[in-house]
């Protein structure tokens, strides 16, 4: 399943390379791609796991970037 997400708050380019690498470990995660320029996230992940993965996901960007947000909806 592949899934495009708004991102609110994400700072800097830095920061979001450093989540895409992050992204990209997580197990389920076939790809992923953060862009600075448009805020987006966009995640191709297990269909089966796609609710766990995002749950995981969101936890690393927390980590990377305390202010950004995944808009989930």
């Amino acid at each position: 399943m592949k899934k495009r997400f708004k991102l609110t708050d994400l700072d800097c380019a830095n920061c979001a390379a450093k989540m895409e690498a992050a992204i990209k470990k997580l197990d389920g995660v076939t790809d992923a791609t953060v862009s600075f320029m448009t805020q987006k996230l966009s995640i191709e992940a297990d269909d089966a796991r796609f609710d766990e993965i995002m749950g995981e996901v969101v936890r690393v960007c927390k980590k990377v970037e305390p202010d950004c947000t995944i808009v989930m909806g």
